[in-house]
Order: structure tokens, then sequence, then C-alpha cells
């Protein structure tokens, strides 16, 4: 039996636009071992999820913690994983490859796809810092050896959101993201416009983020009574549970509307130039980018226009 690993630590945008390059390495290693490489907060989708054997938590030492450093160290060399996928390729992930060094009778090195120096099947692409994730990460894969990437799916996925007491008829809005980005919020002012109007249509207007949000989403949901927060009480699951019932979706570029976009959810997107949707943009059947150099600019008006138009287009 091969014994793989791949490696993936995040953020949840990332984590997601990363399951077809999952399923591929399912298919290609179908009788395989795979064990995953993450964080705690992507344990349990990914343990829920078809494509991986084992969950190892990556405890991302400190450069000072050379304990922690030797435990991981002696982790990836007694796996003998004949062969190691890097979907992360970042610096950390990249160090790992050294810590297999040196390589001994019992110890082999294994093939590593990725982008540490002297790997045996590195994406060598210069351009690949300027590419979308999901093209990087297909381009990636291809000098592994596997050809067959398609569009992540999510359709195993069977969340139950009735604890959320929701109406049948509503919209999710996520209206925060990264706490140290906040040119990538659009102004609360302008989503109250958008949650009047989505209540004027009964649609009730759902607010998604994490607990870092929770007070700026609470705020806003007491404006308007039919309005409802989410925040801090959605799984990674529930968010695609949510999406698979909800009208549509708008939202900052931030991890939820990934979430949304790949269910298959009408979502819509706001950019501002802190963002390059060239690199990073959602994915998904049925997805709107609205880019403004500054995102307040991005009007109210131009959304509830979308909307009229999706409503229009479901009547006839």
């Amino acid at each position: 039996m091969q014994n793989i690993l791949v490696i993936k630590l995040g953020a949840l945008g990332d984590f997601i636009q990363a399951a077809g390059p999952f399923e591929a390495i399912r298919r290609f290693h179908p009788d395989a071992e795979i064990t995953l490489l993450t964080t705690t907060i992507f344990a349990g989708l990914a343990q829920s999820s078809p494509w991986f054997n084992k969950i190892k938590i990556d405890p991302k030492p400190k450069i000072t913690q050379i304990g922690e450093w030797i435990k991981l160290r002696n982790w990836l060399r007694e796996g003998k994983f004949s062969r190691i996928y890097d979907l992360q390729t970042s610096y950390r992930s990249s160090f790992y490859f050294k810590l297999l060094k040196p390589a001994t009778s019992s110890h082999p090195n294994p093939n590593w796809s990725g982008i540490a120096t002297g790997c045996s099947h590195p994406h060598a692409n210069p351009e690949r810092d300027f590419m979308h994730t999901i093209e990087r990460q297909k381009e990636q894969l291809l000098a592994a050896g596997i050809s067959d990437v398609r569009p992540g799916d999510f359709s195993w996925i069977d969340g139950d959101i009735s604890r959320f007491g929701l109406n049948e008829n509503f919209a999710l809005l996520v209206p925060g993201g990264a706490p140290h980005r906040i040119a990538k919020r659009w102004p609360g002012q302008s989503y109250l416009k958008l949650i009047q109007y989505l209540v004027s249509k009964n649609i009730q207007p759902v607010l998604v983020g994490g607990d870092d949000e929770r007070k700026q989403l609470i705020d806003l949901a007491a404006i308007e009574p039919a309005c409802f927060s989410l925040a801090g009480k959605t799984t990674h699951k529930d968010l695609f549970a949510l999406a698979q019932k909800a009208q549509f979706a708008i939202g900052n570029d931030t991890g939820p509307m990934h979430a949304f976009s790949a269910s298959g959810c009408k979502t819509v997107v706001l950019y501002a130039s802190d963002s390059n949707p060239k690199i990073c943009a959602q994915r998904g059947s049925d997805v709107t980018l609205i880019q403004e150099d500054n995102i307040s600019d991005i009007k109210p008006d131009q959304i509830i226009k979308l909307l009229a138009l999706h409503e229009i287009n479901n009547q006839t």
C-alpha cells in the first residue's frame, strides 16, 4: 500500500479551492493510505470528506521550539511516505522537505510535489505566483503526473441547518472579513440598504461571519428585526448546507464566499483593489465579481439591479 501525504494548512478559501486537487490525488492513488497534514480548524471538514484516511494536525512550531521541530521531523521520517504533495507551497511547508534529510536506506527521500529546492516534481513555472490558485495547483499536479483535476465537488456534504430556524426564503450576507484588511469590507450602511431591500422582497437576510465579527453582525442585525446573525455559530459544513438552501449569497472577498460559490449558489463577491481576483477569485457555476479601487464606490443600487435581474430570470 502506498503511503501518501498531502500538506494543506489554510486559509479557508485556499482549502476549499484545493478540493479539486484533493479529489485528483485520491483518484490517482485509489488504494493508497492518504494522510492530510493541516491545521485544527480544517480537521473536521477533512475528516468527513472522502479524500483522506488520516488527519495530522500541524503544530506549526515557532523557530525557538526545537523540541517540537524534532517531533515533527520524526513524524515525517517515520511516516515513510512514498510521495508528498505540498499544496501549501509556502516557506514553512517547503522547509518540511529539508526536515526529511538526510536520506538513508531505512528513510529514503519521498517523491515531493511542490516548490522546495531539489524536490523530485517541482512546479517550476516562474509565473506561478501570478496564476489563479486553481490553475496553479492543476499545473503543479500535472508536473507530478496527475492530469485529471476537476472542479471541487462538495455534494457529499449533508448538513442540517434546521437548528437555526431560518425562513424558507433567505439570502446570505457576509459583511466581515480579516480584521487587518478593513479596506476589503463594504460599508455597513451599504449592507443596511441591501438588507432593507431584501426585507421588502420577503427575503430573510442572514448574516454569516466568525467569532471576531460577532459584534459587527449583531449590531447590523439589530437595526432590522427581520435580519438574523449567525456570527460564530456555523461550522464549515454548515456554510455549504446554507448555500444549498439560500436564494443567493453576497459578500466581501473572504473565506465563506468560497464555500458559497463552490456549492453552486448564486454568488456576488465585492472586491476592492486590495485583492486581485485574477489570483484568488471565487469559482463556481454562478459567480459575479464586482470590483472598485475603493470598495465603498460600489453602490447598493448596483447589487439591487443584479438581484432584480436574477428574480426576473427565475420567473421566466
